[in-house]
């Protein structure tokens, strides 16, 4: 090898090292210091405050600790629209928070040193507003309430009055900022007024949202000592019904409704400003967000740069609809582009997306992956659990022999093996979240008495059939609206009381389902629609008292059918 050779092979190692170098130092993991971990090491028993680094810097203008928000096939545009029609889809689904009240500007910019700033997004629709502030301190011990984020068995029998927050008087504080105009304030005094407070909050006085607003006292920059700084954007959240999963949803919903309405570039921070103890609901709390702590486990004031006020769970389309109609029907995202109309939305399909998209799973529309071969039927079912420390352990029973019912369903899919049919049994309470949310990715019918677990149906892909068992003491339209919103094939079972009886339920058997309704199968391949159509119809025969008849769900496309058995309960 010449002198000239060995030299240029010198010179193309050094770079091969330096680039491998290079590479390794762009794409090494780095340790993120979150909230939740930052917390979990304050020392509760030195009252002098250990102060735990909560935040890291920023840099480049983002922030390392924070997760970046999922590209979602059903996403449309969050930026503030004064022409959205109140009482539209999307002013009950999407950004409906058209009014926009400053309280305080910033001096030197908005979140700069120099001043606070505040502000409210209010929908005259949901009759609820968005609130941020900057520049905004937090007095734990002025805030009456249990810690929160204990073991549930640690704190059996606690009241919820003991749970709930109490604000005392500066609980809160704002440095001053720029004037505020007729919504102004007065130096020492609270931010807002009662007058305020009632219209663009709420006019509960046990309202924790409005309890907490009213509460912040306005300082000067000077006065705002802090112990600790949030660089982070926070979410502020009080949860009620937290163990419950429709009531959780709502407060997921509105959390994500607040973060896009504030145009956070990230996924935010999560600190509860409540005293419950910790509930299998964290678990998603936790993926949807950054991280969770509890406002009562920090020791000494707590200052943010940008704090987010989310409204309550009740105050969202989805609760609101118990008692008011919503007629919205759901659609893909591509269609509202083409077509807008404010009688349609993807909202909710957007914010399923966002909870698989937060575990990992699949969020193609067209594709989504399936963990199984064939079709699965979930069957969702309720089991006894302690869901709070007032709870006794065992939830009502909305199908009183679900058992039975379970059982004699099972030996269908083993007799028709062709079309790779599983019924999968839903026992829910006891499963972790992620797994909870795979179930419902992976079925192709979902049926289950109703409950609150049939609120996975949030998250259910585009395709999914929802069979819902509907007893005579509980027929409210959840499941049924929330099918509605996403555009999901629903049908209802109801019972005349809250039995049935398994021989009805056998399809081999010689009678249909007498008491009710009920949707058999759906099957997606084209060489099990002729055999399974024929297999089903031919060995049916039906009892007397069910001559209102059968229903068949027509053919959609080629390779596409619901075989359906629809039996009206007894007239």
């Amino acid at each position: 090898m010449t002198g000239r050779s060995y030299n240029l092979l010198k010179v193309v190692v050094a770079l091969f090292a330096i680039n491998t170098l290079s590479l390794y130092i762009y794409f090494r993991p780095t340790p993120k210091r979150t909230l939740e971990a930052s917390s979990s090491r304050i020392q509760h028993d030195d009252t002098t405050g250990f102060i735990p680094q909560l935040t890291e810097q920023r840099r480049n203008g983002s922030f390392d600790s924070l997760k970046r928000w999922p590209i979602l096939p059903s996403y449309l545009p969050w930026s503030q629209n004064p022409s959205t029609v109140p009482h539209s889809c999307e002013a009950f689904f999407g950004n409906g928070y058209t009014r926009r009240l400053d309280l305080l500007s910033a001096v030197d910019g908005e979140g700069g040193r120099g001043g606070g700033w505040f502000r409210c997004f209010h929908s005259r629709t949901l009759e609820s507003s968005v609130c941020e502030g900057g520049q905004l301190r937090m007095s734990p011990e002025r805030i009456r309430m249990a810690v929160g984020g204990e073991r549930l068995e640690d704190v059996l029998g606690r009241s919820e009055e003991e749970e709930m927050p109490v604000f005392e008087d500066g609980a809160f504080q704002i440095a001053e900022g720029g004037g505020g105009g007729e919504l102004g304030f007065r130096r020492g005094k609270s931010l807002v007024s009662d007058e305020f407070l009632d219209n663009y909050v709420d006019q509960g006085k046990r309202h924790p949202i409005r309890n907490l607003i009213g509460s912040i006292r306005v300082v000067k920059p000077g006065e705002l000592q802090c112990d600790q700084w949030i660089e982070e954007p926070t979410l502020l959240i009080t949860r009620f019904e937290y163990a419950n999963l429709f009531h959780t949803v709502t407060d997921w919903y509105n959390a994500y409704v607040s973060s896009r309405v504030t145009e956070l570039p990230y996924r935010p921070h999560v600190i509860f400003v409540d005293g419950h103890c910790t509930s299998p609901m964290e678990e998603m709390w936790k993926a949807l967000f950054s991280s969770v702590a509890y406002a009562k486990s920090f020791h000494g004031s707590v200052c943010f740069r940008h704090a987010i006020m989310s409204p309550l769970g009740y105050e969202n389309a989805m609760f609101k609809g118990l008692s008011q109609p919503i007629n919205c029907q759901g659609t893909s995202a591509q269609d509202l582009w083409q077509n807008p109309d404010d009688r349609k939305t993807a909202r909710l399909s957007e914010f399923g997306e966002m909870i698989r998209s937060a575990f990992g799973f699949s969020v193609n529309r067209h594709h989504p992956e399936k963990a199984v071969s064939g079709h699965n039927v979930l069957f969702v079912r309720r089991e006894n659990y302690l869901a709070h420390p007032r709870h006794s352990g065992k939830p009502e029973s909305r199908l009183s022999n679900e058992q039975e019912v379970f059982d004699s369903l099972k030996s269908w899919p083993s007799n028709h093996l062709k079309c790779k049919v599983n019924l999968v049994n839903g026992l829910f309470a006891h499963l972790p979240m992620k797994d909870q949310v795979q179930a419902i990715q992976d079925a192709s019918v979902i049926i289950g008495a109703h409950g609150a677990g049939l609120t996975h149906i949030v998250s259910a892909t585009p395709k999914t059939v929802i069979l819902e068992i509907i007893s005579s003491q509980y027929r409210r339209p959840h499941f049924a609206l929330i099918s509605k919103w996403k555009g999901l094939e629903y049908h209802a079972i109801n019972l005349a009381g809250s039995h049935a009886d398994p021989p009805d339920l056998t399809l081999e058997g010689k009678s249909a389902f007498l008491h009710a309704r009920l949707l058999v199968l759906f099957i997606e391949e084209v060489n099990c629609i002729s055999h399974t159509g024929k297999m089903v119809y031919s060995n049916l025969t039906f009892h007397r008292k069910a001559r209102r008849g059968i229903i068949e769900v027509a053919q959609r496309r080629v390779g596409l059918a619901l075989i359906g058995i629809l039996i009206d309960s007894r007239g």
